[in-house]
């Protein structure tokens, strides 16, 4: 985490997250606290109390 705001997730951290459903690239969105696949599945997943919740069961489906 960044010291300067709690709940923003480091560069480094980031940068070696993937989807664990299709192993695509991750965005973060840092006002809804969501972590964004960018690859296949397009999944979003939740950040809880600045921890990432890389979870297959736990993540948003994108809407039809």
């Amino acid at each position: 985490m960044n010291s300067e705001n709690p709940h923003t997730l480091s560069k480094t951290l980031l940068d070696i997250l993937a989807c664990p459903a299709c192993k695509g690239e991750i965005q973060y969105i840092e006002e809804q606290q969501k972590l964004v696949c960018l690859g296949e599945c397009k999944r979003r997943y939740p950040i809880r109390n600045g921890i990432p919740v890389m979870l297959i069961d736990e993540a948003e489906l994108p809407s039809e």
